[in-house]
């Protein structure tokens, strides 16, 4: 049986995933009244992140262009800032399809169907692949001089695993959609182990370049 629930939406040009942050800085006076809302509400305070599919948000007809799979953002933390801006910082909940929006308010609302987080057939394997390519991917981004972030440990959980990797590589935000909409961590990991072929080959193609190449002899960095 399936849940269903009416959350309040933020459109975003990226795409949240379960269990992974996503700091927010709220300037916007709709999503500062969406946040207002929510916190006259009980905890857990919840909103749904969905990814803006062409081009930007604007105008009644934005609703039309959202995402049909989008992650909840659970609020963990909010700062209140003098001239009524927020910061905040949300972590993604489960992944959800959306129903037809509600526009009746500043801030657009939908029923949503919450969607299950299954490890489907043959994930195990996959996840082997995928561990690996990742780690040559992080290598050969470093080789290039690129800033990587501190090793990190992989779960070994493939469902959590599958979203790590998905947040964590350099995909546009079509990519992006595509792994979060996938049916099962199997699928997604399998979507992953390609995407991550063809970018280990494109950076593999790429020469080490300084960055000194790149920095005007006039700037100065802080």
């Amino acid at each position: 049986m399936s849940v269903t629930e009416q959350l309040p939406l933020f459109p975003l040009g990226t795409v949240l995933f379960p269990g992974l942050m996503l700091p927010l800085h709220l300037f916007e006076e709709r999503y500062r009244l969406l946040l207002r809302d929510l916190l006259e509400q009980p905890e857990p305070r919840r909103f749904g992140i969905v990814a803006i599919e062409f081009g930007h948000e604007v105008g009644a007809g934005a609703a039309r262009r959202l995402a049909g799979v989008g992650c909840v953002a659970e609020l963990h933390g909010v700062t209140a800032l003098e001239d009524g801006r927020f910061d905040i910082v949300t972590v993604g909940g489960s992944r959800f399809r959306r129903g037809a929006v509600d526009d009746s308010l500043p801030y657009l609302r939908a029923e949503v169907e919450l969607l299950p987080d299954e490890a489907g057939r043959e994930a195990e394997p996959h996840a082997g692949l995928v561990t690996r390519l990742f780690q040559l991917y992080r290598h050969r981004l470093a080789a290039t001089g690129a800033e990587v972030a501190d090793p990190i440990e992989l779960p070994g959980d493939p469902v959590r695993l599958s979203y790590l990797v998905a947040a964590a590589v350099v995909l546009d935000v079509g990519e992006k959609q595509r792994l979060l909409e996938a049916e099962d961590a199997t699928a997604r990991l399998r979507l992953e182990a390609e995407l991550l072929i063809r970018e280990n080959r494109l950076i593999g193609a790429v020469p080490a370049v300084p960055a000194s190449q790149f920095i005007d002899g006039g700037v100065h960095l802080n």
